[in-house]
């Protein structure tokens, strides 16, 4: 069973910066789409920021301008660069992998890597 494992979480002033990693325990093929969401306390789980196999990226409106995701579907590892970081960035972040299957596209989740925003 292939694992997505998360780093570089952690406690940050705002306005700081903080580099998540996230890389598989073995490749994975066929990928379609790497991303990273956040989780806010008592808060549902939202997609931050995804890059397509061609390296197509999308942000949400909170983090544009902030947030740069990078990634690399050989070794199958997701960055996420979070500069100028605000209090309300604080939550879980999930590491995402989609690869397409036999007719379906299959989901890979990280555990998560707290990041801590204080003011």
């Amino acid at each position: 069973q292939v694992q997505l494992v998360e780093s570089g979480g952690g406690l940050v002033p705002a306005g700081g910066s903080l580099r998540l990693s996230c890389a598989a325990s073995a490749p994975i093929s066929r990928i379609n789409t790497m991303a990273w969401f956040h989780q806010a306390p008592g808060q549902q789980r939202e997609l931050v920021a995804r890059i397509n196999s061609g390296g197509l990226t999308n942000y949400a409106d909170s983090v544009k301008g902030r947030f740069t995701i990078s990634g690399d579907n050989a070794k199958t590892t997701v960055s996420l660069q979070m500069n100028a970081l605000k209090t309300e960035d604080t939550g879980v972040y999930y590491c995402y992998v989609a690869a397409w299957m036999e007719g379906y596209s299959r989901a890979y989740w990280g555990q998560g890597t707290q990041v801590t925003v204080s003011q």
